[in-house]
């Protein structure tokens, strides 16, 4: 392996040394935060051609360059261009406007996030777009489910609540052998985890907001395409009129140049974390597809190369009440709504009003945890406490 040249060099070295040219930021390692809206033209003919390397702030500067290389690198081959929005959920929606027109039918995975529902039951129906929504381990049985107007298939590997795997190779060999397009929402395991473009999917979405930024600092969400969607997309940006402040990229790209170290401690303390739990008493079931207990391991084991430190916990039948002392209680794992930063979180939550093609019922109360880049010692310290003040309220 020629490793002096960059498509030969491991994902390691390219989220370090692509999207640099230290020439041109004057020696400084990073690049500068352009904040500009409007761009100056030499000349009258220039202006009248759009000539120049970039034209105005919204359609990118050199700092949003710096990270769009980055991501690409990252990657891989298949990817044709990044497309960068202000927030996970703008990534989703921008993404399904961009390739989704009135009359078309699209297919969405049940354990997809909510907002995505939210978004494809508000604003798709509104539009007079269809949304169907499958059991994540259909695989190429989700062939009965598709229409000829099926335009895309939604997948979120794993559900990033209850943590079902689809196998997402059949779904692309179906949906590809349809016509239709296939959307993978790769924010828990991100690019370097899962190469999800070079599986087949044509767009690959992330919350940048979680691991890619990594900090709990910034709102960010990229889209990744592949030839045959990038055009789309493309437009889609350009017709929406979306776009991510300078600051925001900037933290993005400084998240990916530290992106492996990260999601490699991620990885070790969840695992360990995740084991322990599955021996505590008070934890009857951990959904953690890494684990070799769980029933997505073989499709994890294929396609993905590291899990992060994202999953969830059922808890032996106990009162909410119980429940929400405990958590009351904790003191490393505070209580939000977002996860991929350095902290640990858990939340309570349910998915039994919100799913339709497949029935949540867990056996007892669940909480989603991350584990952060604290001391697994501590954490587990910590909900020993949580534990005994649960046991406690009962």
């Amino acid at each position: 392996m020629d490793s002096s040249h960059p498509s030969q060099q491991q994902a390691e070295t390219r989220l370090v040394t692509s999207g640099r040219d230290t020439k041109a930021q004057k020696g400084f390692v990073n690049p500068p935060v352009f904040h500009g809206s409007t761009v100056l033209y030499p000349t009258a003919e220039d202006l009248h051609a759009h000539r120049g390397e970039f034209t105005y702030g919204r359609h990118g500067s050199p700092t949003t360059k710096a990270f769009q290389e980055t991501l690409m690198a990252l990657e891989g081959p298949q990817c044709a261009g990044v497309g960068i929005v202000p927030s996970g959920l703008s990534a989703i929606s921008t993404t399904l406007l961009s390739v989704l027109k009135t009359g078309d039918h699209v297919l969405v995975c049940d354990n997809v996030y909510r907002p995505t529902r939210n978004f494809c039951n508000g604003m798709l129906a509104r539009l007079g777009i269809e949304t169907s929504y499958f059991d994540p381990l259909i695989g190429a049985g989700i062939d009965k489910l598709l229409k000829p107007n099926t335009r895309a298939v939604l997948v979120e590997a794993p559900g990033s609540q209850s943590f079902e795997m689809p196998d997402i190779r059949a779904i692309v060999e179906v949906a590809h052998a349809r016509g239709a397009l296939v959307i993978d929402d790769n924010t828990w395991a991100t690019p370097l985890f899962h190469r999800s473009l070079e599986q087949g999917v044509d767009i690959s979405m992330q919350a940048a907001t979680k691991y890619i930024g990594g900090h709990s600092d910034i709102m960010f969400g990229t889209i990744s395409a592949n030839a045959r969607a990038w055009p789309q997309i493309a437009e889609g940006i350009r017709l929406l009129g979306v776009c991510a402040g300078p600051d925001d990229v900037f933290l993005a790209l400084r998240g990916l140049r530290t992106l492996s170290v990260r999601l490699a401690q991620h990885h070790r303390s969840g695992l360990d974390m995740a084991r322990w739990l599955a021996s505590r008493p008070e934890v009857a079931r951990v959904l953690h597809p890494a684990l070799e207990t769980d029933p997505g391991h073989a499709i994890w084991k294929r396609d993905f190369t590291g899990a992060s430190g994202l999953f969830s916990i059922v808890l032996k039948p106990a009162p909410q009440t119980a429940v929400d002392t405990m958590l009351n209680t904790l003191k490393l794992f505070g209580m939000g709504f977002s996860w991929g930063g350095f902290e640990s979180l858990a939340i309570p939550f349910d998915c039994n009003d919100y799913r339709t093609a497949t029935k949540w019922a867990p056996g007892g109360p669940t909480l989603r945890l991350h584990i952060g880049l604290e001391n697994t010692d501590d954490l587990k310290a910590d909900l020993d406490r949580g534990f005994a003040a649960l046991k406690a309220a009962m």
